[in-house]
């Protein structure tokens, strides 16, 4: 179920999924058939709690790497979505260090790590235990949102912790901190993008990038970001509703 998700991660292979978001496992299936890379599963916003989160899990993950972003930095979070099946787990809010090392050592087992042992979807509910514990420090992916600016201040420390594969940015919640919500193009937004970005260049990291449309992400392509979410489902079905309507009237 990992897909070597975690291996093309590091090695910055151009990954492109979307953002999936309602609790219906036969719209992720949908969505499935299309070709993307990977699913960004948000457990953050919006209704999906962990039966939810399963059952998107159970009706895609044999087809493609769904990874997880869980509602906080929390062990419990972190140990619940990876215990169910998922590739990994994109943590938001990370502003700090320490926060990160945290993260690591909640997504892996001993000796590199404190995660919790239990019997799970993961391990095919005890099946595949063995399997699934020689492989999961080295396949399950962890990613840290920098979306503060505290974050963004941090970021060289937060890059530097060992067990971080990527770096998740969160523009519109790094605006807001900043007190320009929304104001993507502000010049001390965009300066703070941009330091975040080329500190992973300078130390290889994967960068992650989020937007609602091909053309909103295809200039963080340009400029080196790797894993790229474009699109939500929910408007996805919207917008080609609206356009099938325009088309007909």
């Amino acid at each position: 179920m990992f897909h070597n998700f975690r291996e093309r991660l590091r090695n910055r292979e151009l990954l492109l999924g979307t953002m999936v978001t309602l609790e219906s496992p036969a719209t992720a299936e949908i969505l499935a058939e299309l070709g993307f890379d990977w699913f960004f599963v948000d457990g953050e916003h919006g209704p999906l709690a962990t039966q939810e989160l399963l059952g998107i899990l159970r009706a895609v993950d044999h087809r493609l790497p769904c990874v997880v972003r869980v509602p906080g930095a929390n062990e419990a979070d972190i140990k619940k979505v990876l215990d169910i099946g998922a590739a990994g787990v994109i943590v938001p809010m990370v502003n700090t260090p320490e926060q990160t090392a945290d993260i690591v050592r909640w997504a892996r087992y001993s000796p590199a790590g404190g995660r919790g042992v239990g019997l799970a979807r993961a391990h095919g509910y005890g099946l595949s235990f063995q399997d699934y514990m020689g492989a999961a420090n080295e396949q399950v992916s962890v990613i840290v949102q920098a979306e503060h600016i505290q974050a963004v201040e941090n970021i060289e420390k937060i890059v530097a912790v060992e067990g971080v594969d990527a770096i998740q940015l969160g523009p519109y919640d790094l605006s807001a901190s900043m007190g320009k919500m929304g104001q993507l193009e502000d010049p001390e937004v965009v300066a703070a993008i941009n330091h975040v970005i080329e500190v992973c260049k300078q130390v290889e990291m994967p960068i992650g990038w989020f937007g609602i449309s091909a053309d909103a992400v295809r200039p963080y392509i340009d400029h080196g970001c790797t894993l790229v979410t474009s699109g939500v489902d929910t408007l996805l079905l919207a917008q080609a509703g609206q356009q099938m309507l325009k088309s007909l009237r």
